[in-house]
């Protein structure tokens, strides 16, 4: 299959579109997107778009927050959409994906894990003064902000591995390398900060309400979700279950939060497949 890729502007923000193609994959916010997102969909059956988000992956200026809210995206996504031609298409998502997914699609979001994780916790402190730590997204975001080169990279590389060493059940060694490389650590902490200090730039609960529920009750969905996830605990989808009964959730018993873990990967495909159908 051939792969395109290109870019478009919004604004003075260039977003990058790695796959053209009427299928629509969200990750994010700040990790950018990886070629091997497409394992998902079959490609006989799909054409299959990654989108890297405002300040992520390929998109320019890397890691800027500025005009970088779920807002933002939300109408950025619309702009790929009509400048696709593309009239609809699956949404795919997952972790803030999902969320974006759900803000995109309607209306136009961490305790515990420091105990599973106590030797990757103690690093993701480490940086941050003792007498800071009641607050750690405060804290980090000070310090991913600084005018100094040096703390923000420090700080972004710490907050990195953080969440590549606890988005696997177990913990894989060659997926936290990822955090040790600058530019992808200070796009992927500035951003995922940014928008974790501004509550995802909605009111509490706001994806859950009913009013919002009603507009998708109607679009078939599926939810997979990693029974040990602790960077998106499975306690987030129990709720958008109750709250959205019609979609179909799965509970991978022996995965975290990483989509590529086996139980949660053959899942996600099968779900792909049978939506190619529709």
């Amino acid at each position: 299959m051939e792969h395109q890729s290109s870019s478009f502007m919004v604004k003075t923000v260039k977003a990058s579109l790695l796959d053209v193609s009427s299928n629509y994959v969200l990750g994010g916010p700040g990790g950018g997107t990886d070629p091997q997102d497409r394992s998902f969909f079959n490609p006989d059956k799909y054409k299959i778009i990654l989108f890297d988000q405002r300040g992520s992956g390929k998109s320019t200026p890397s890691a800027s927050l500025e005009d970088n809210t779920t807002w933002d995206l939300v109408k950025d996504i619309e702009v790929l959409r009509e400048k696709l031609g593309v009239e609809k298409w699956h949404v795919f998502g997952g972790s803030w994906g999902s969320t974006l997914s759900l803000a995109e699609l309607a209306f136009f979001y961490q305790d515990g894990a420091s105990h599973l994780f106590p030797e990757a916790w103690e690093e993701y402190v480490a940086p941050i003064p003792e007498e800071e730590r009641h607050d750690m997204i405060l804290a980090y975001h000070a310090q991913l902000n600084s005018v100094d080169e040096e703390t923000r990279i420090r700080a972004a590389k710490a907050w990195s591995k953080w969440e590549m060493a606890t988005s696997r059940l177990y913990v894989d060694p060659a997926y936290i390398t990822r955090a040790a490389d600058d530019d992808f650590a200070n796009a992927f902490a500035r951003i995922e900060n940014h928008y974790f200090i501004n509550s995802g730039f909605m009111k509490d609960g706001q994806l859950l309400e009913k009013q919002s529920i009603d507009k998708i009750r109607h679009i078939p969905t599926v939810v997979v979700q990693g029974r040990y996830d602790v960077v998106c605990p499975a306690t987030t989808a129990h709720a958008l279950k109750k709250a959205f009964p019609e979609l179909t959730l799965h509970i991978v018993p022996d995965a975290g939060h990483s989509a590529r873990e086996p139980g949660t990967s053959k899942l996600l495909v099968e779900a792909t497949d049978k939506f190619a159908d529709l």
